[in-house]
């Protein structure tokens, strides 16, 4: 019971800003064959099924998506996609990367999408 207060507590305390996600440790750094379109894409299609819309900021050659949190105002991840000679290459910051008990359906299409279609 103390666990199930402990992780609402951290779930719905306290807004992170982009800024903060950006200066966090990225939860994950890869290299896709996709372009950041083409990634970008991919990941907004498989969250479509769990997050409001993601906000998407096209950044010289690359992409950002924001995720929205599912309970709360603020960003619950941040996917910083950049152009690498024909591919991409990726970096995920997610809001309670510390947590083991997050929502993984962020880390989920982050991976699927880096080579799946």
């Amino acid at each position: 019971m103390k666990w199930l207060v402990a992780a609402a507590a951290v779930t719905l305390g306290g807004c992170v800003s982009v800024s903060e996600l950006e200066r966090s440790h990225e939860t994950m750094d890869v290299i896709s064959g996709k372009t950041p379109e083409e990634y970008a894409d991919c990941v907004k299609q498989r969250l479509s099924k769990t997050r409001e819309t993601l906000e998407q900021e096209q950044r010289g050659d690359g992409v950002r998506l924001i995720v929205p949190q599912k309970l709360a105002a603020g960003p619950a991840a941040l996917f910083d996609i950049d152009k690498r000679g024909s591919g991409s290459s990726i970096k995920v910051y997610e809001r309670l990367n510390n947590f083991p008990l997050r929502l993984s359906d962020v880390r989920t299409a982050a991976t699927e999408c880096i080579s799946g279609s």
